[in-house]
């Protein structure tokens, strides 16, 4: 675990925990709270890119699942608009899970889960090369991300949220599915 951005101002700290996948960080700023609620920096990008993360957001999604089960993913858009994505839970729970799906990376077909809330604060830095997807754990759940690149329909792909060959352990549900994700390629076919 690193800390950084500590300044003489408030302290600032950024917490970036690794994972067993390189390049997947979970990120957790530091809240300051007193009597009215509290206050964080969710993104700041000097003190990211100290720590290597030197990234140009162009977009910012925000995304609300109204009941418990609601699973979005696994999607990911095909070079050359592959996106980092930056995830955070802006109301309610969920899992949020990212797949290696870079071809030639010794953790190709790896998973990493982790619940990110509105009350924990985590954050899950999705690099390109990953496919993301999601699964609510509260009803009128809010997920907010940002992008490294725009959302193009031509480049866009979705692996089947519950393909054997990738086995996440998902939480116990009863999964509510678009028809989209419901019909997502399977990962042995995966040509990105």
């Amino acid at each position: 675990m690193i800390l950084l951005g500590q300044n003489s101002d408030r302290g600032r700290v950024l917490q970036i925990e690794t994972t067993t996948i390189p390049d997947l960080v979970v990120l957790t700023p530091k809240r300051f709270g007193d009597a009215r609620g509290y206050f964080s920096e969710s993104w700041n990008a000097d003190v990211m890119a100290k720590a290597g993360f030197d990234l140009g957001f162009v977009q910012d999604n925000h995304s609300l699942s109204r009941d418990i089960g609601t699973i979005r993913g696994l999607h990911f858009q095909h070079p050359p608009k592959e996106q980092t994505k930056l995830v955070r839970c802006g109301r309610g729970r969920l899992f949020d899970v990212a797949v290696d799906i870079r071809k030639g990376s010794p953790t190709f077909g790896a998973w990493f889960g982790v619940e990110l809330s509105a009350e924990n604060g985590r954050q899950l830095l999705v690099p390109a090369g990953f496919a993301h997807g999601f699964v609510t754990r509260e009803a009128d759940t809010e997920i907010l991300y940002k992008c490294t690149d725009f959302y193009d329909p031509k480049d866009e792909a979705c692996l089947l949220w519950n393909d054997p060959d990738i086995a996440i352990e998902w939480p116990a549900i009863t999964p509510i599915l678009s028809e989209k994700d419901a019909l997502g390629q399977r990962f042995k076919d995966l040509t990105a």
